[in-house]
């Protein structure tokens, strides 16, 4: 999708995502054979159930037949969430993956595993898992040290008990 496209149809979007509160994350045009396939992304920070999808869906399909943004042809429009494994970019991202298991690939050159714990302007604080047997421990990661980061899929994670700390 071109640029000038891209820029286009945030424009024409982002305020339809916004008044059904939600942020629009990302837009993407994939041509699949002679069909073009659009799809948005959505989220909030307490998410979006499949109402409120539906809500924006219904929105934002009248505002494009109503304009040309997408062209003559036809197309599919596909509205979403951030997948479970998502990659964080924003500072919003950051602060939606509070106590989320992350990857993180750093500036420095390597990677780390860990928890985020708080977000702050600066960065994050974070827990490192213990291995083998050791406790956990606390670190402080900036933002201009992370070169990419995505939240991890955990499926055997035991959430702590009310009153725990």
């Amino acid at each position: 999708m071109s640029t000038t496209q891209s820029e286009r149809l945030r424009a024409l979007l982002e305020p339809l995502v916004s008044s059904q509160g939600l942020d629009l994350e990302e837009i993407e045009v994939d041509s699949v054979g002679r069909k073009r396939v659009l799809r948005v992304v959505v989220d909030s920070d307490t998410g979006a159930d499949l109402d409120r999808i539906a809500d924006v869906s219904r929105a934002l399909s009248a505002k494009l037949d109503e304009t040309d943004a997408m062209g003559e042809g036809e197309y599919t429009l596909e509205v979403g969430t951030p997948g479970a494994e998502r990659l964080l970019k924003e500072h919003r991202h950051y602060v939606r993956a509070v106590d989320r298991l992350v990857k993180f690939e750093l500036a420095e050159g390597g990677e780390l595993v860990a928890r985020i714990l708080k977000v702050d302007d600066d960065g994050l604080d974070l827990e490192v898992p213990g291995v083998k047997g050791r406790k956990a421990t606390s670190r402080r990661l900036a933002f201009p040290e992370i070169e990419k980061a995505r939240v991890q899929v955990e499926f055997n994670r035991k959430d702590k008990k009310e009153g725990e700390a």
